[in-house]
């Protein structure tokens, strides 16, 4: 048995949690109940511990945890207090529910945290909602939840924590330091070291890896840097870097012409990127100082100032090509350490580039007080297209119907009603339908225990005896074998409970399995008739609209850089897209799918380059100063948009997109017009790379593996 606990359980995580929710539920509710006799205080103290302790998802460490139980206590007195209030009449208390129901599920645009509190905050205002109405035990309610917060944050701290979990910054610091080893193996390769290259061709798989581990579907949502702060949102920029620098590096690797266009600038560029990019690493793994961009901003400059001494009339095509990559290396290094030293705290070492009035930048919010950047992610996700706007009216619609019929049928323990709208209302209609049989099977089977325990007419010494048991129990039950077992165990729960407040008899059984066939009925109703398909259907239209957008800022990048365009709107528009889109995503692998055959993250990626390359090259590159190319660039361009409009088409269409056209024949470039032949190679760079990132939306099996293949192919065609 405790074998088979382990291995569904390796860290005991699970079971550390249901014992110590289980000991200060108990100990909260004994307390209240027979050493200071209030039966008012004893319930309130019971599921104040199961809201925050067992519906709550709170992440970090157990110090973190801790404090943030405590921070969050002012509002769990709020919610109560409108509770009790607001249970004056059905109306007022479904209107009620309605608006904080919507509030506190939407407030989770603002990160992990938030959603992770967002079942338990319901709970909070569900339980004081209901009759009877007696604002006049207002203070024993509170006493009995606060005791609850204080006993839950030391139990946290003292009573078997949990391990705290790997930060995302190590995780990330993996990933970072494993594309430096990379930086490193390449540069050697490129100063003539043999062994540069057998190195690569060993380190780059691990470093897709690594680079994997960071994707959003390999961690729990509540570990995710998703939070409205610019900490979070410094490390996601940061994650985002790191792999577009890695693709760089394997672009290198497979470059057919070896030759730098001037060698020494070129490897001086590549040692210093590499430094920088270990001393990132180095610094979230917390081994060294804040990284500089300093060194790797000198060697930049330093290979443009090499390539405006070297005139590149005659280079070939790949040689030129070769250049911008590596360039391309060193301005996303430089975009690495800043997001990296803004997750750390870091004020911008120059003013404010991004007024309101102005197109804002990659680091805009670096300039942005924390309660703004909050009320900016509440603002742009006050839409129908937003999935947690979605999510949230859903929730609140199904909660205040709920909370009405209750009301209006007087049934007694009405709160059941939407206890189980909370357990079994999903984000689709299919995910919410497969809920219901294990839910109602465990209900029913947990009913039928409880009324032989309570046909007998036991002594209420038995429950308080048997309560500890079947919690810690119940509350293991349902990550470990499933919602049917939570559902009857967590039946049998209430039923002890219950029978130590108030005189019960069998019929209270009876009225749980009533309540939750009632509260199954009006989530699944709600389930069909509101955003019925869930994350998967918005998707679609997110990541469509995000390419859509991309497309638009390929066309605008090259109309600015080669025509003198004055800028326009598709930056922020694609950013904008992007977030909705990355917002998409995240709900879709919160539900249960087939396999898609469209690899989502790749979809994503796809957009973000295109983004983040337009910033690097409209800020980096002369504006205007290609016209003698503007055909070639604008229809290279319009070949590149339109795939990108193809598959933004079919994915509105909620089809898959299929593989992009071959590549059209290369017109014929001058090779003899001087320096502007470099920023052409730098745009054709970007633009070839983009094409690159739509024939990888099709998916791969796993994308190490891919890179393994091809990397063990060139190794032995090399050897």
């Amino acid at each position: 048995m405790w074998g088979w606990v382990l291995k569904r359980d390796p860290q005991l995580l699970v079971v550390r949690r249901a014992v110590r929710v289980t000991l200060v539920a108990c100990l909260g509710f004994y307390l209240c109940r027979y050493v200071i006799g209030s039966a008012d205080a004893a319930p309130y103290a019971l599921f104040g511990t199961i809201a925050l302790g067992a519906l709550s998802q709170i992440p970090g460490s157990p110090r973190q945890r801790a404090r943030t139980l405590v921070a969050v206590l002012p509002v769990v007195w709020g919610l109560i207090s409108l509770g009790t209030l607001l249970s004056v009449s059905n109306w007022a208390a479904a209107a009620g529910m309605f608006v904080l129901g919507f509030t506190v599920s939407f407030v989770g645009v603002g990160g992990p945290r938030l959603v992770g509190l967002a079942a338990g905050m319901q709970l909070l205002y569900i339980l004081p909602c209901f009759p009877p109405y007696d604002p006049g035990a207002l203070p024993e309610r509170l006493a009995g939840v606060t005791l609850a917060v204080a006993l839950l944050a030391t139990a946290e701290l003292f009573l078997w924590p949990d391990p705290a979990p790997v930060p995302y910054r190590h995780r990330l610091a993996d990933a970072v330091s494993a594309l430096a080893a990379c930086l490193e193996a390449l540069a050697d390769d490129w100063s003539g070291d043999r062994t540069g290259r057998d190195r690569l061709a060993a380190l780059v798989p691990e470093a897709t890896e690594a680079a994997d581990e960071l994707r959003p579907s390999r961690l729990p949502p509540i570990e995710r840097p998703a939070s409205a702060g610019r900490h979070d949102r410094a490390l996601s920029a940061a994650a985002g870097t790191s792999r577009l620098l890695l693709g760089r590096v394997v672009d290198l690797y497979f470059s057919a012409d070896r030759e730098a266009i001037t060698r020494s600038a070129a490897i001086k560029l590549l040692s210093a990127t590499a430094g920088c990019v270990g001393a990132t690493g180095a610094w979230l793994r917390g081994d060294g100082p804040l990284p500089d961009t300093n060194v790797v901003a000198a060697a930049v400059t330093d290979f443009r100032a090499a390539r405006m001494n070297t005139d590149p009339n005659g280079l070939p095509p790949e040689r030129l090509r070769l250049g911008a990559l590596a360039l391309s290396l060193g301005e996303w290094t430089k975009s690495l350490v800043v997001a990296v030293r803004i997750a750390a705290g870091e004020p911008p070492g120059h003013p404010d580039p991004t007024p309101e009035t102005a197109r804002p930048g990659q680091f805009w919010y670096a300039y942005r007080r924390t309660p703004a950047l909050y009320w900016h992610r509440l603002r742009e996700n006050l839409t129908p297209r937003s999935v947690a706007f979605q999510g949230a009216l859903r929730l609140a619609v199904a909660l205040a119907v709920a909370r009405l019929i209750a009301g209006e049928l007087d049934l007694s323990h009405g709160f059941w009603v939407l206890l189980t709208i909370l357990t079994v209302l999903r984000a689709s209609a299919a995910e919410t339908r497969s809920t219901l049989r294990p839910a109602l099977v465990g209900t029913v089977a947990g009913s039928v225990v409880a009324a032989l325990i309570l046909l007998p007419g036991l002594d209420p010494l038995v429950f308080a005896v048997a309560l500890p048991f079947v919690m810690i129990a119940g509350f293991a039950a349902g990550p470990l074998l499933g919602l049917g077992w939570s559902q009857a165990l967590f039946t049998l729960v209430i039923t002890l409970v219950f029978a130590q407040v108030t005189p019960v008899d069998w019929r209270l059984a009876e009225q749980r399995v009533a309540d939750v066939l009632i509260g199954a009925a009006i989530g699944v109703l709600i389930g069909l008739f509101a955003w019925p398909r869930g994350g998967a259907g918005e998707l679609h239209r997110a990541t469509g609209t995000f390419l859509a957008s991309a497309a638009e800022v390929v066309r605008e990048t090259i109309a600015v850089m080669a025509n003198g365009a004055t800028p326009g709107n598709a930056l922020p528009k694609a950013r904008f897209a992007g977030q909705l889109a990355e917002a998409s995503f995240a709900l879709y692998q919160s539900e249960r799918h087939a396999p898609a055959r469209l690899d989502w993250q790749a979809t994503l990626v796809a957009g973000h380059h295109a983004v983040r390359g337009a910033e690097a090259l409209v800020r980096s590159c002369p504006a205007g100063g290609l016209l003698p190319f503007v055909n070639q660039l604008t229809a290279l361009a319009d070949d590149v948009a339109a795939c990108y409009d193809a598959a933004a088409e079919r994915l509105l269409r909620n089809e898959t997109p299929g593989r992009p056209p071959d590549r059209p024949a290369p017109p014929r470039w001058p090779d003899d017009l001087g320096q502007d032949l470099y920023i052409v190679a730098d745009l054709r760079a970007w633009l070839d790379g983009l094409r690159e990132d739509l024939t990888n939306m099709t998916g791969r099996p796993e994308p190490g593996d891919e890179i393994r293949v091809r990397v063990s192919r060139v190794a032995d065609g090399a050897t």
